[in-house]
């Protein structure tokens, strides 16, 4: 499955930033516990089933303060939240309509949305700092941006 990933980083210029959302990205692929298989950004140009060629033309890199980047990080939180209700509504569901050997089973999934909830990288996490690690919770959120002199957002195509 695919879905759109996004890195908050700190740089100067475009190409900067989408270098630091590569270095970002490449930590979350390529190793058998990582959770994604592989990453396109959206200035690779020829793929026929990732990024723009699934998604569109969305922009390389942003810059936080701008329409762009404004929009890239509500798409973003949006679906880190939304995620977050998706899990946590099977989770509380399941709880109140199976026993524990149901859910020990993982019946209708709910044992698998525990997971999710608590995932600190994958799917189920949309945003990602310059070193890899998921933003979780808004107050974080916030925090990675205070500390960025300069923040971009980065998105990338994922595979899971």
């Amino acid at each position: 499955m695919h879905l759109v990933i996004y890195a908050l980083v700190d740089a100067s210029t475009e190409d900067e930033a989408l270098a630091a959302g590569k270095s970002a990205f490449a930590t979350l692929v390529g190793s058998r516990y990582a959770p994604f298989d592989y990453y396109v950004t959206f200035d690779e140009e020829g793929t026929t089933v990732a990024g723009k060629a699934r998604w569109g033309d969305l922009p390389t890199a942003a810059r936080l303060d701008s329409p762009a980047g404004e929009e890239l990080l509500e798409v973003a939180w949006t679906a880190t939240e939304r995620e977050f209700e998706r899990n946590l509504k099977k989770i509380r569901d399941g709880l109140s309509e199976f026993d524990d050997e149901e859910i020990m089973r993982d019946t209708d999934l709910v044992r698998h949305a525990c997971y999710a909830l608590g995932a600190y990288r994958g799917p189920a996490v949309h945003l990602y700092t310059e070193t890899g690690d998921g933003i979780r919770d808004a107050v974080h959120l916030e925090e990675v941006i205070d500390r960025l002199e300069t923040p971009w957002i980065v998105p990338a195509d994922v595979h899971y």
